[in-house]
């Protein structure tokens, strides 16, 4: 601003004078306002671009593809999903709650046994954003106690509650040598939504990379599930893990949270 002032007085001062210098100072200041107004975007998409983000989604060649499962709350559809998905010989990742894996077990168990990911999505379902890191860190480590002591193998993969979290959760986090994940493709299961529409939303977003998120204990997902497995599956499409479709080493992750390999 100070400048900007400065400036302005010289120009008066060649305006009394020199109408023609006046004009072309004029002129210059005018074009350095432009300059400075265009570059002003670029400035902001670059602070944008190093935000903290999740995987969203994954750049495969292949036609791979994740389903995921979040259990916070009930496990009335747990064996029913377990069925539908040996019929398929396919593997999921189920995020659970610490809490929801002390309550029920024998439903971790199962899910391990069946050769299922059992992943965490933290210990209480808390807003993340509130907590500091070393609170996050307790919460995600408290989760993972209880999961590792009923199928023997440590959570490496973490899904926010809510889906929230901003810059000081993903460092947090990936501090702690575990990988933030969220999805590109949601089921919208825990609206309620019909069979139908649940297999339409599925089926119409789903791409090489996706993460599908389900719910466990929603009302029509056992109904939908083994026709969108059928449709991905004559797609030709391989449905893996998550753990089996993220990039391993080094990579990137653009301003959508996909992930690239590095280079």
């Amino acid at each position: 601003m100070k400048l900007l002032k400065e400036l302005a007085k010289k120009i008066r001062r060649a305006a009394e004078t020199h109408k023609k210098a006046a004009t072309a100072a004029l002129c210059a200041l005018i074009a350095a306002g432009i300059l400075a107004a265009v570059e002003l975007p670029t400035m902001v998409t670059a602070s944008t671009a190093a935000r903290e983000l999740p995987i969203y989604s994954v750049e495969r060649d292949q036609k791979m593809i994740a389903l995921s499962f979040d259990a916070a709350w009930g496990n009335e559809d747990t064996e029913t999903l377990i069925r539908i998905l040996g019929k398929f010989n396919v593997k999921a990742t189920f995020f659970v709650i610490g809490r929801w894996a002390e309550k029920y077990p024998e439903s971790v168990k199962a899910l391990s046994d069946a050769g299922h990911e059992v992943m965490n999505h933290s210990d209480d379902h808390a807003h993340f954003n509130t907590l500091s890191a070393d609170e996050i860190v307790k919460n995600v480590n408290a989760a993972s106690d209880r999961i590792e002591a009923i199928t023997g193998v440590r959570p490496t993969l973490f899904r926010p509650p809510y889906g929230e979290y901003d810059d000081h959760v993903i460092r947090a986090v990936r501090s702690m040598g575990v990988e933030p994940i969220q999805w590109d493709v949601d089921s919208l299961d825990w609206k309620d939504l019909s069979a139908q529409d649940i297999y339409k939303r599925v089926t119409s977003k789903a791409a090489p990379g996706s993460i599908v998120l389900f719910h466990n204990a929603a009302k029509h997902t056992p109904e939908a599930l083994g026709d969108i497995i059928e449709f991905l599956l004559s797609e030709g499409y391989t449905i893996v893990p998550v753990s089996e479709l993220i990039l391993k080493g080094d990579y990137t992750i653009d301003h959508t949270g996909r992930q690239f390999p590095a280079g």
